[in-house]
């Protein structure tokens, strides 16, 4: 019994030194690390604020309170000189900057989309122009495309006497895009309701016509319902409200006069050229991610879908793209993190977004660059957190569930 006890606790491997232990190593490793970054953010502050008072420069984020006294050609919000605070400049900056960038990923995901799929076109010139387009576009800096489409296109436009008429109370010229402005009446909440009730009603629409799908196999017209409830629904909606005279919206036309245009709403230069940029630019990113997620599914799935008797665009459409989003999503939301912070580059041609309004305008005024950048990073840091958020949800939602 001696003798197998000694050879046991001669094969037994010997146990490791608490020193040793890989795992408690890393730990350690890790709380050096953060002690040691806590440390040197806490040096740096006070550094700061030892210069900052040494300087006789204010600290702390009071200023936002202090009235701005300046003008900002676009603003989503009440927004004057004499009763604008700084904070109010700050919330107009960030309310172009998400306005531009919501606007321009509906677009860019749009013009991406074709263009990625034209480059896989079995017709020759719908193929070439497609890479002609994504090659020179991809190959020029950002910059230097939104001086283009700010000078050479939009500066170019007449004079607002002499503005361009394009029909339905649109007008052209070199101050921006004229067309009429909304009214909203008092009754608007109706249609804004019905257009919620259209939403729900379209959600659970879809998600019954998936189940029966999957169920039985027989397809139901999703996209024809979705469109009758998300805009039918509310334009008969507003038919009927203004049949009985109680018509929640009106518009004022833009009017053209001797020297210039009254009314309506006016688009400026600087958004449209800003837009056009970043949706032209992006897009061609888009497109070769869109063409390579295509060219990763296999050909057999093709030859497959004909085979039941599918045609080329219910093929690309119900069995293509969707297997080829698992590989699109991922850089996908890369460029639309990319056409984001790229939005900035809007003070280059005076768009009032984010950085031209409060990092330019409003630190050249207060001369608090520490507060200032330090809002203004955090914003950043926060629109790219919850757009990849989202896309990380969407993500597990059409990634390939492992048995």
């Amino acid at each position: 019994m001696n003798s197998v006890q000694t050879a046991v606790s001669q094969t037994s491997p010997p146990k490791k030194s608490f020193l040793y232990d890989p795992k408690v190593r890393g730990a350690f490793y890790q709380v050096v690390l953060v002690v040691a970054i806590i440390a040197l953010f806490y040096v740096a502050a006070t550094n700061a604020i030892e210069n900052l008072q040494r300087a006789k420069i204010a600290s702390g984020f009071g200023f936002l309170n202090n009235t701005a006294g300046f003008d900002i050609s676009q603003t989503l919000i009440q927004f004057s000189a004499a009763g604008g605070t700084y904070g109010d400049a700050f919330i107009v900056g960030l309310l172009n900057t998400l306005i531009v960038s919501a606007i321009g990923i509906f677009f860019t995901t749009f013009l991406g989309f074709l263009i990625g799929i034209a480059r896989l076109s079995k017709n020759w010139m719908v193929a070439k122009v497609a890479m002609v387009y994504v090659e020179v576009l991809r190959n020029v800096p950002l910059l230097v495309q939104l001086l283009f489409w700010y000078i050479a296109v939009l500066g170019a436009l007449p004079q607002p006497r002499n503005s361009l008429e394009m029909g339905a109370g649109f007008y052209l010229n070199s101050r921006g895009l004229f067309m009429a402005k909304p009214i909203w009446a008092s009754n608007i909440g109706i249609l804004v309701a019905v257009l919620l009730i259209g939403l729900i009603g379209t959600f659970i629409y879809r998600r019954w016509a998936r189940k029966q799908q999957e169920q039985t196999g027989r397809q139901y017209p999703v996209g024809k319902v979705t469109l009758a409830l998300v805009l039918g629904l509310p334009i008969l909606t507003w038919i009927v409200l203004a049949l009985i005279g109680a018509n929640p919206i009106s518009f004022e036309l833009p009017r053209k006069g001797t020297f210039n245009l009254t009314g309506g709403m006016q688009i400026l230069p600087e958004f449209v050229a800003l837009l056009l940029g970043l949706v032209t630019y992006t897009a061609a990113f888009i497109a070769e991610v869109v063409r390579a997620g295509i060219l990763a599914v296999s050909k057999g799935q093709t030859e497959a879908a004909g085979s039941l008797g599918l045609t080329p665009g219910q093929t690309l459409r119900l069995v293509v793209i969707p297997q080829a989003m698992r590989v699109i999503i991922p850089p996908l939301t890369s460029q639309y993190l990319n056409l984001t912070k790229n939005s900035s580059l809007a003070v280059a041609i005076g768009y009032p977004d984010l950085v031209q309004v409060f990092m330019g305008t409003v630190l050249n005024q207060t001369g608090q660059a520490i507060e200032v950048v330090v809002i203004t990073m955090g914003v950043y840091l926060t629109i790219s957190l919850l757009t990849s958020f989202i896309m990380n949800i969407y993500n597990r939602r059409v990634a390939i569930v492992e048995r």
